[in-house]
């Protein structure tokens, strides 16, 4: 070993690992996605649970400090911000107005049931109002990231389930948040002060909106004009990764998830003659390095081995109202608005995923002191959870769509 620490700078060594935790989740995810569509399953099932095994679940070769994330976390959120943009872009607009009411009624029923259900269960379990209060807040979230990359892999994301799942997605994520300010404004004990704050939120979501749409149509348009002709190399891939990335962080300032920015940029690039060129260039970029560092992220930040044995019982019935209230409050508001029963379970399912939106939300509650460590481990398995099980649900939920689309 000291001819070993002779020969080599372990400092160097050690300064320089993130380049081989890079190489190991490439490659690990990319044949871990393999296995997973040769077992029949989506290519995104084997790329999330390959994180948990290389994380310190398991093998202990990553780790990322939720106290100071480093590279790796910051390439995970430009991996789920492309991804979103992407399926901004491959979105029709018309058919996303037209789905406008189905998608107001599978968040409102998204939102609904978890909260109710949530409050319930901590209430069973002995927890105070305020931290019930906030379980269920907590089971709200929604992530369809998981969601839309299993779409795109089955050819539905331009379906009326795959647009609606999106649409929903945007409206339960601006429920969800005005959710949250409530809640920390009730259970914070500063008094009604606090509800000038719920204002001042809705106004900013709001401002964005009105601002990124003014934009989107007045100036966009000008600038990938003024830019097209520019005598350098990928101008156009260049300035749409640019407007996904100022869009997610405006979205952030104005008290939005930047994914939902990304989404919106997509949104809007996808009526102009460049959304075919940026949607072949920004996938080659995203699915080759930043996408698979985003899925294995998921994995990796999750540690099981502090989870104690009396808090398996409140794992395993809160995993079973995260699942079961996304499928059923979603589904009842798509079966309410007219699609049949199928569609209807199949939107359900895309719902389910918490993803980062979820481990948002928990930071949130474990440093305002609303949920304690061991509820936080909980909340954590749960969101890695319903991460995991989003795509074989959702293949389930259109395998009958799928045969009948290759017979």
């Amino acid at each position: 070993m000291d001819l070993f620490a002779n020969f080599f700078d372990m400092q160097t060594m050690k300064d320089y690992y993130f380049l081989l935790e890079i190489v190991m989740m490439l490659l690990a995810v990319k044949l871990a996605g393999h296995l997973s569509r040769k077992m029949g399953q989506p290519s995104v099932f084997g790329e999330l649970l390959v994180g948990v095994i290389l994380g310190p679940a398991i093998l202990g070769w990553i780790e990322i400090n939720p106290e100071h994330p480093g590279f790796i976390k910051h390439l995970a959120e430009i991996g789920v911000i492309l991804l979103m943009f992407l399926a901004g872009l491959e979105t029709d607009v018309d058919e996303f107005k037209e789905n406008a009411s189905t998608s107001t009624l599978v968040a409102v029923g998204g939102v609904l049931l978890p909260l109710v259900l949530g409050f319930l269960c901590g209430s069973l379990f002995g927890y105070s109002i305020p931290t019930s209060i906030y379980i269920g807040t907590l089971l709200v979230a929604t992530s369809v990231s998981i969601t839309v990359q299993t779409l795109r892999e089955l050819g539905q994301l331009q379906s009326k389930e795959g647009v609606t799942i999106l649409g929903a997605a945007v409206l339960d994520d601006v429920l969800g948040l005005i959710l949250l300010s409530i809640v920390i404004a009730l259970t914070s004990g500063k008094g009604g002060g606090d509800f000038t704050d719920i204002g001042i939120l809705l106004i900013k979501i709001i401002l964005f909106f009105f601002v990124a749409i003014t934009i989107g149509r007045k100036i966009l348009p000008r600038i990938f004009r003024w830019a097209s002709p520019l005598m350098t190399s990928e101008v156009v891939i260049t300035f749409g990764i640019i407007t996904a990335l100022s869009y997610a962080y405006f979205a952030e300032i104005f008290g939005l998830a930047g994914i939902v920015g990304a989404y919106f940029a997509g949104l809007i690039l996808s009526s102009t003659r460049h959304r075919q060129e940026l949607y072949e260039k920004v996938e080659v970029v995203s699915s080759s390095f930043f996408v698979p560092i985003f899925f294995v992220s998921i994995g990796v930040s999750t540690d099981v081995r502090y989870l104690k044995p009396e808090a398996i019982g409140l794992l395993v019935v809160l995993l079973l109202i995260a699942i079961a209230s996304k499928i059923v409050g979603g589904g009842l508001g798509a079966r309410i608005s007219g699609l049949p029963w199928s569609s209807s379970l199949a939107i359900g399912s895309g719902m389910v995923a918490r993803g980062e939106v979820g481990l948002i939300v928990a930071s949130l509650g474990l440093s305002r002191k609303l949920i304690d460590g061991q509820l936080f481990t909980v909340m954590v398995l749960i969101i890695l959870l319903t991460t995991l099980v989003t795509p074989p649900l959702l293949k389930l939920s259109f395998a009958r769509k799928l045969r009948k689309t290759n017979t």
